[in-house]
């Protein structure tokens, strides 16, 4: 409990206290946002404004992670130090993409399939890597099953044999990761959106892990039926500590983030977040559930693939004024900050739902 009160206590301290200094540092060097020109008018009072704050974002998780567990004497779990490679690795990819768009002084930075390649070899290092380092129980960080709120008997290995079973998982968590962080990206378009929703669908894995951490996992000659409701999820104490540094850091963040932003967390935030939710899902073994934990961002997303979809078979008419979903509002002539809290409303209900269901498998068994 100490490392997790002191992760989130100093993550949150350091964006929040921080993120002012890294706001004049960004206008000194010109790190600021462009501004799509098809958008919203009232968008383009918002160019220039200063970028990459998911820089701090990342850092403050790293110091809050580091500092809550070395001051508990908690022990530094692979599966947290997983969770931070993912994080940081597509932070890297959205950094890229950021400093792009901020030396070419353009919306545009790179490629659609150059993110996702970024993303994808981020991804593919981190499910090779979760497939080791097994506990003393055996547990590795992962497993090449397919999980819901545990691991279900559709497991890629033992259906497909070694190497192709691993192949398909590989290709599998990319799909989770890649989904994930570009959920977190689309919903990045309006003044602490996708960090107010962040803050809840990351905070339903502190629940998660902690909860997790507490049931006993291997106790059959004790109790048969704490063994049979039991949690085969290596490190879970540890996952709610990353998680606790990620809400903490987010928090302090949006302090600064929300309407009128200060500054923007720009594609090396959205996308960190978004893999860093991802690795949450696979390690704590509720891949599936992810989607409902995260059902915001899949409406987010889906709004722009109905869009498109139908924008081409129908031969240029709009399902939406524009997508993303919260931009066709906005056009509707609600206020930013309407759309914004609504948004948020419904990805706290949605991650209800999801730590709910979760709950309630416990008790079905």
């Amino acid at each position: 409990m100490q490392a997790l009160l002191t992760a989130g206590a100093v993550s949150l301290a350091f964006t929040l206290l921080l993120t002012p200094v890294f706001i004049r540092l960004f206008k000194r060097i010109n790190w600021g946002q462009f501004i799509r020109e098809d958008g919203p008018v009232s968008h383009h009072a918002k160019h220039g404004t200063p970028t990459m704050g998911g820089l701090v974002v990342i850092a403050g998780t790293v110091v809050g992670y580091f500092t809550g567990t070395l001051t508990a004497a908690e022990p530094i779990q692979i599966s947290a130090l997983l969770v931070l490679f993912m994080m940081v690795g597509l932070g890297a990819v959205g950094f890229l993409d950021d400093y792009l768009k901020t030396r070419n002084q353009r919306s545009l930075g790179l490629g659609g399939w150059a993110k996702i390649l970024g993303q994808v070899i981020v991804a593919t290092a981190f499910a090779l890597l979760a497939l080791q380092f097994p506990n003393e129980d055996g547990l590795t960080p992962a497993t090449t099953a397919v999980s819901i709120v545990r691991d279900t008997s559709f497991d890629f290995v033992v259906l497909l044999g070694g190497v192709a079973g691993v192949i398909v998982y590989v290709i599998w968590i990319a799909g989770i990761v890649t989904s994930a962080s570009n959920g977190v990206n689309v919903a990045d378009g309006l003044d602490g959106l996708a960090t107010g929703a962040s803050i809840f669908a990351i905070g339903a894995y502190i629940i998660i892990g902690f909860w997790q951490n507490n049931q006993y996992r291997f106790a059959p000659s004790l109790d048969p039926d704490v063994a049979y409701k039991a949690y085969e999820v290596r490190d879970p104490l540890d996952l709610a500590i990353v998680a606790t540094a990620i809400v903490g850091a987010l928090i302090g963040f949006l302090w600064w983030n929300t309407s009128p932003a200060q500054i923007f967390m720009g594609d090396t935030g959205s996308l960190g977040i978004g893999g860093a939710l991802a690795a949450l899902a696979v390690l704590s073994r509720t891949e599936l559930l992810l989607v409902l934990i995260g059902g915001l961002f899949v409406i987010v997303v889906g709004s722009v693939i109905l869009q498109r979809v139908y924008f081409k078979l129908t031969g240029g008419k709009r399902i939406f004024r524009m997508s993303p979903l919260h931009h066709h509002f906005e056009l509707k002539g609600w206020a930013e900050v309407t759309v914004v809290v609504r948004f948020w409303i419904i990805g706290g209900l949605f991650v209800a739902a999801g730590v709910g269901a979760f709950y309630l498998e416990w008790l079905s068994r």
